[in-house]
């Protein structure tokens, strides 16, 4: 079995304080209100952005089973960003605003899901890591790799007896 490795260059994600929206509903005939939580009309433009993404760069199934996601976030490089060198060193990119890297998971796992991975409970190894912003501009660089199940306790079902 082979292993299977997508990789997208996506656009910069919503906050997931955007990407998620919660409202009380009140049933019409009296009751119980309740409080739900929905997706908003800008998450499903970026998740429809990503499938878009994903198509065209030929991706036409999720990728079945275990993966690996690695993604790279690049915040957007300020106009002041050689200023800030100068004064600050090689820290200069902690004063660039950016959404963390948690924050950031979330709305990546959510978008990837069905498009590049059938479900985030597939997702076996997470690694992420935020960027100093570059002269390409704010974007999420992502990797899915699909990784192969290993069977290491072969010998509770006999395996051994087989070999």
């Amino acid at each position: 079995m082979t292993t299977q490795s997508h990789s997208l260059v996506l656009p910069y994600p919503i906050s997931a304080n955007r990407y998620w929206a919660s409202r009380t509903v009140k049933p019409r005939g009296g009751g119980k209100s309740f409080t739900t939580t929905y997706v908003t009309p800008e998450a499903k433009n970026y998740k429809a952005e990503v499938a878009e993404l994903a198509r065209v760069c030929g991706i036409r199934q999720p990728i079945p089973g275990r993966v690996r996601v690695d993604f790279v976030l690049y915040p957007n490089r300020p106009q002041d960003w050689k200023t800030r060198q100068r004064k600050m060193g090689a820290a200069w990119d902690d004063s660039v605003q950016c959404l963390d890297l948690d924050n950031t998971q979330k709305v990546v796992m959510d978008s990837l899901k069905d498009v590049v991975f059938l479900d985030d409970a597939w997702v076996r190894e997470i690694h992420a890591r935020r960027a100093e912003p570059d002269e390409q501009g704010a974007r999420l660089e992502v990797t899915v790799t699909s990784l192969l199940a290993h069977n290491p306790q072969a010998i509770l079902f006999g395996a051994e007896a087989a070999a």
